[in-house]
């Protein structure tokens, strides 16, 4: 056995599968695997909210810690968590109490809601009833501080989480010693009062943004924009998504928002149709500009080697983790017409490796508990001892997990073991003290 490799990636399974085409199959998948339940589901659902189970949290961490890994842990880029209540002339300044609206329409006969930007006709898409005058709709979700409900109480629940880091500019700055052109990031939850929310988790009232935003001195701004416009798109990739199925999508002169001088969408083909994952923008200093006005602080920056006082531009990327889980989840669903599989990058999947043993037989479980105890801090792994050895390996194809290690009476005499490989299921015998070692460098390669 002198490359224990050497068969393990070559071959298939003998058909070639077939992508994700209806997501009432994900969804489906999605419950009965523990990755996203309906909120609230036994007294009936609530419209548009989401609970992740087990795997889909442990999906969703790893997501993050992704995210992190790249934007965060760099000289350049520092983190913050900024409160989700925050003072309400924030929103003010951000032009999200006068502007976070979004034209509403009701139809006459069966009373349904639509965003006015949305529709095709001037019809109801429903029945073809007579639509209202639009109307705008504040998207930002009201609550009250303190023991009174009046005018005085007022707060709001953030819509995103970049208002944070702007009023946060200054402490950063001068805390963490840096200079321009520098970071600063942040993952944290955002709610929106959607008119039209809908595709499973792709859009929600309630959702978690990651966010960083790179404060840059003016007339370096577009050199900066182009920069992490591919960097962004190259870590989708990186992780999995394939592609041809990403693409970026220009803001024309009237789609940019007041804020931008430039904007361009990363967009994904769902099966509902291409769609924004991430936004990289080119905000200006827009945003300092409004909260040292309506604050009447300084917030400028002071470059002591050229003795300039500025406000940065900012060039911000804005990715929605619960879209990128979707996506990921999409991209990676296969179906040859005999099994499902979710092809997901092993540093997403929720477990790395599932150990089995080949039948219920106290030797060959305590051999296979052992190896469990010797790997498990190493890697993320499960197990399965319910069912025949076929239904197990399909239990975990259909969550993702890489690879599976079957402990058999072979094992017992000569101390090897049967690593099968998810996409391929080929199969390949590796010495167990050789395990990690092997798995390893599998997901190096990968």
């Amino acid at each position: 056995m002198d490359n224990p490799q050497q068969d393990f990636v070559a071959g298939s399974s003998g058909k070639a599968p077939e992508d994700l085409r209806d997501m009432v199959d994900l969804v489906s998948l999605c419950k009965r695997r523990g990755f996203v339940f309906p909120s609230s589901e036994i007294y009936g659902g609530i419209n548009a909210c989401w609970d992740y189970g087990p795997l889909g949290v442990t999906l969703k961490h790893q997501m993050k810690s992704l995210w992190w890994e790249v934007m965060v842990r760099r000289p350049d880029i520092e983190g913050l968590d900024s409160a989700i209540l925050m003072h309400p002339q924030i929103w003010k300044a951000s032009g999200h109490v006068d502007g976070f609206s979004d034209p509403l329409v009701d139809c006459k006969d069966c009373k349904s809601r639509f965003r006015a930007d949305h529709l095709q006709t001037l019809n109801c898409p429903q029945c073809e009833g007579e639509l209202t005058e639009p109307r705008q709709f504040q998207l930002m979700f009201k609550t009250h501080m303190g023991p009174l409900e009046d005018q005085g109480s007022l707060v709001y629940l953030r819509p995103e989480t970049a208002q944070g880091i702007f009023v946060n500019f200054v402490n950063v700055c001068q805390s963490a010693r840096q200079k321009v052109p520098f970071g600063i990031a942040q993952i944290g939850k955002a709610f929106r009062n959607e008119i039209t929310p809908g595709n499973f988790i792709f859009r929600t009232r309630e959702f978690e943004q990651m966010e960083m935003q790179y404060f840059v001195e003016p007339g370096t701004d577009e050199y900066w924009f182009d920069v992490w416009k591919e960097r962004r798109f190259q870590w989708h990739v990186d992780h999995g998504l394939r592609p041809h199925k990403l693409r970026f999508q220009e803001h024309g002169p009237h789609e940019l928002a007041h804020y931008a001088k430039a904007a361009f969408d990363i967009q994904y083909e769902f099966p509902f149709g291409w769609q924004e994952l991430e936004g990289i923008h080119n905000r200006t200093d827009f945003d300092l500009k409004r909260h040292a006005e309506f604050s009447s602080k300084k917030l400028d920056y002071f470059d002591a080697l050229s003795g300039k006082h500025y406000l940065p531009y900012v060039i911000e990327t804005s990715v929605g983790c619960d879209r990128s889980i979707l996506a990921v989840l999409v991209d990676a669903y296969r179906f040859d017409g005999e099994r499902t599989w979710l092809q997901l990058h092993p540093r997403l999947a929720p477990y790395e490796v599932a150990v089995f043993s080949l039948m219920k037989k106290p030797e060959l479980q305590q051999y296979a508990d052992r190896i469990v105890q010797d790997i498990y801090q190493k890697l993320r792994i499960t197990t399965d001892h319910t069912g025949s050895i076929g239904k197990r390996y399909r239990r975990q194809d259909e969550i993702g997990t890489p690879l599976g290690v079957t402990i058999d009476y072979e094992t017992l005499v000569d101390h090897t073991v049967t690593i099968r490989h998810r996409d391929t299921m080929l199969q390949t015998r590796v010495p167990s003290e050789q395990l990690v070692a092997f798995v390893t460098e599998q997901f190096r390669n990968w």
